[in-house]
Parts: C-alpha cells; sequence; structure tokens
C-alpha cells in the first residue's frame, strides 16, 4: 500500500549508486523514477533549478510514477538567482504551463531564493506571488538574515505567505553544522547548505520540511524523531506535510527516510513504507 496522510521523498529520484542497495541490482536509469516511486510518494524536483526541461520530458515523468505522487519542482535560478525576481512574469507562467500535463501529479514548487535576496527586494517577492496561478501551490524558501530577525521583515514575510496559503520551506541544518568530521561528503554539505534558524510553525497547509543530518540514522535520531512529533501534530490539524530527508551522501537517504516514517508511525496511524525494490526483487527470487 501506498503512503498517506502526508508526502516523503528525497532530493532526487535518478542515484545511481543506489542500484543494488535501494534500486534492483540491475535497474536501468530509465527505470530509476517508477522504482523510487514505488516507494516514496514525493521528491524534490532539483533538476528543474538548472535546466527547464522539454514537455515530452515532463509527460515521461508523470507516466513513470502512480497517481498520488506529486512532484515539487524548483524554480529556474534564472528566475530566482540570475534575475532575482526582476521582470520574469513571462518566464514563470510559462514554466508553470510546461507541467500542465502532470498537474494532478504536482505538489508546491519550490522557489528558491538566493541568500543575497533581503528584505530590500520584498517587493519583487511580493509582485510574484500576486501573478502565481490560484489552482497550483508554491513554498518559498528565505536565506538571508533579515527574514530571520523575529521582527518587522520576518513578520512581514509570514503575513505575506499566510495571506496567501503559501509555504514557508523550513530548512533545517542544525545537525549537519553541528558535525565535527573531515568525511567528504559532510565537508562539502557544510559548504553549501544554508545555516539559517528553524522555524516550527507553518504559513499554509502544506508544511514543507527539508532536513539536512548525519550520514548515519543514530546521530540525526533526535531531530527526526522530534519532526516525526510535529508532523503528527499538522497531520491532527488537518494540513498535509511535505517532509524531504537529505543526506551529505545521497546514497543514505532512503535509510533515514524510513527511520522518519517508522518514528511517525509510532504516533499514528500511517501506511508502512513500502519494502525498497531490492526486498521485493529478492523475495520474488526466493518463491522459486
Amino acid at each position: 500500500m501506498y503512503i498517506k496522510k502526508y508526502h516523503i521523498g528525497l532530493t532526487q529520484w535518478g542515484f545511481k549508486d543506489w542500484a543494488g542497495k535501494f534500486f534492483t541490482d540491475d535497474a536501468r536509469p530509465d527505470q530509476f523514477l517508477h522504482q523510487y516511486a514505488s516507494v516514496f510518494n514525493s521528491v524534490e524536483g532539483n533538476t528543474t533549478f538548472y535546466r527547464v526541461p522539454a514537455s515530452e520530458t515532463v509527460k515521461k515523468w508523470g507516466e513513470q510514477v502512480p497517481d498520488d505522487f506529486k512532484f515539487c519542482f524548483k524554480f529556474p535560478q534564472t528566475v530566482t538567482h540570475f534575475k532575482r525576481l526582476n521582470n520574469v512574469r513571462d518566464e514563470v507562467l510559462s514554466f508553470l504551463e510546461l507541467f500542465n500535463p502532470i498537474r494532478t501529479k504536482l505538489g508546491p514548487f519550490h522557489i528558491q531564493l538566493s541568500s543575497q535576496f533581503s528584505y530590500n527586494e520584498f517587493s519583487k517577492l511580493e509582485a510574484l506571488i500576486e501573478y502565481l496561478p490560484n489552482h497550483l501551490s508554491f513554498a518559498v524558501e528565505v536565506r538571508h538574515p533579515d527574514f530571520y530577525d523575529k521582527s518587522k521583515k520576518e513578520h512581514h514575510l509570514t503575513a505575506l505567505l499566510k495571506s496567501y496559503g503559501i509555504n514557508r520551506v523550513i530548512f533545517d541544518t542544525r545537525k549537519l553544522h553541528s558535525i565535527k568530521s573531515n568525511e567528504p561528503s559532510i565537508r562539502e554539505a557544510q559548504q553549501k547548505k544554508p545555516k539559517t534558524p528553524v522555524r516550527f510553525d507553518s504559513t499554509g497547509i502544506h508544511p514543507f520540511i527539508r532536513f539536512v543530518g548525519a550520514n548515519d540514522i543514530l546521530n540525526n535520531e533526535p531531530y527526526l524523531k522530534e519532526w516525526a512529533i510535529i508532523t503528527a501534530d499538522w497531520i491532527k490539524d488537518a494540513k498535509h506535510p511535505y517532509i524531504f530527508i537529505h543526506a551529505p551522501d545521497t546514497l543514505h537517504a532512503p535509510k533515514l527516510a524510513r527511520f522518519f516514517h517508522n518514528e511517525l508511525s509510532k504516533l499514528m496511524n500511517v501506511t508502512p513504507m513500502p519494502e525498497w525494490p531490492i526486498d521485493r526483487k529478492d523475495k520474488q527470487l526466493g518463491l522459486f
């Protein structure tokens, strides 16, 4: 059975080193999305941050996932980082229209703003939000310190997002930045991921959490248990959260997500996470 009540996923679906560990041994790249979506019911669509896909590619993605699966595609960096929301209306609306063929399989679009995007540019965010289509869902990620001041600037952002039912992305990197390690994957993640405060309140009906910590379960345990409690409360409040689990080394992300889901299942009745493709194949082989 597929996971209900909330959506959980990873940062990508096509990590080749999952073959033989999460995917089946013989999984080909054109099978990665289908196998991924047999376990997880959402994914961060980071691919669109770097390159806008062809319409045929979008349709193929939609054909490979179940009806309840949700893609959370990221706005292109040309819009958010290069043009910094300046005169991007046509580009944004064209980008969103591209996904019309798979509109029933769309979660919140992820609008990640540059760490240099400050309160001084707030009017550009207001203008963007005003023309975003009402039938789609969105989540905004801010990284500039202005939006964590617990005062006028942050309150203004919160009021704007709440008035449009837009979710504020919560990026929890507390554990990641507390690790003292020379492991390359951790050092690289510490350099790339923002060190922003964590906010535990939601601004829309789809709380949007991005968590990145250590590569092992033990060091992440207190944080993932905390998020399981918060997620359970949101679900009880009739919200539908999106939880994305990162790992410095993406190889370990599936097991961290499974641990989170198991912790949530201790707090409320949620469908068990499906077995991984590699485990299902082993069981099928055992029948013969």
